[in-house]
């Protein structure tokens, strides 16, 4: 039997930022070194951007679409970010479970909580800005937004990082590669979390090796 069946290493691991802090591009670089980590795509009411596509960075539903979805209780965490609605679906995770050892959540922090609330399990990151001068340089640089937009991004970063204290880690963000090895060290380091192993020391305890 492999080490693999005996260990409960599925991660649900949430990674939240105000938006500008780099979540996309250190998400993206996760996926391509943790292919068992399956991306959580969100469903969102807004807009795709240049170079986005429908079922791979995000499910592009309109309003009433995603409303008729909390209806029925298909999400598991919804919110509204920006004016636009953003929210997870239940089916993702059950995928994610039969086909994956973890799940990838790039989401806020109000979909964080939520998470958290039903899957305490769940390991929470935070992305910060080494400043707010610097957010607001990679902000203006994105050119994806019109001047209202990206000052209500910035007006809301303070808000969002107020909720820092809710998370598990915090990752800041002034150097890319420099971030992206501390998250992809997290990976490592919660699957190889004492609980997460438990099953495998029991079993070796259970052996009946070199007793006399």
């Amino acid at each position: 039997m492999s080490t693999e069946a005996l260990s409960d290493d599925f991660l649900l691991l949430i990674v939240s930022s105000p938006s500008g802090a780099g979540k996309t591009t250190l998400c993206g670089r996760l996926r391509s070194e943790f292919p068992d980590l399956r991306f959580s795509v969100s469903h969102t009411t807004r807009r795709p951007r240049p170079n986005e596509v429908d079922g791979r960075e995000y499910h592009f539903v309109d309003p009433n679409t995603f409303e008729q979805m909390i209806r029925i209780g298909a999400f598991a965490e919804w919110a509204r970010v920006h004016d636009h609605l953003y929210g997870t679906s239940l089916k993702e995770i059950e995928i994610a479970r039969a086909t994956a050892r973890g799940v990838l959540f790039d989401i806020d922090h109000q979909g964080a909580r939520q998470i958290k609330a039903s899957l305490p399990e769940a390991v929470a990151v935070f992305i910060l800005p080494p400043s707010l001068a610097e957010l607001e340089r990679r902000l203006r640089g994105r050119g994806t937004e019109d001047e209202p937009t990206t000052l209500r991004r910035l007006r809301n970063a303070k808000g969002e990082i107020e909720h820092y204290g809710f998370f598990d880690y915090v990752i800041v963000n002034d150097e890319i590669n420099r971030a992206y090895e501390q998250l992809r060290s997290l990976v490592f380091a919660e699957r190889c979390r004492r609980q997460r192993r438990a099953a495998l020391c029991e079993r070796l305890l259970s052996e009946r090796r070199f007793e006399r």
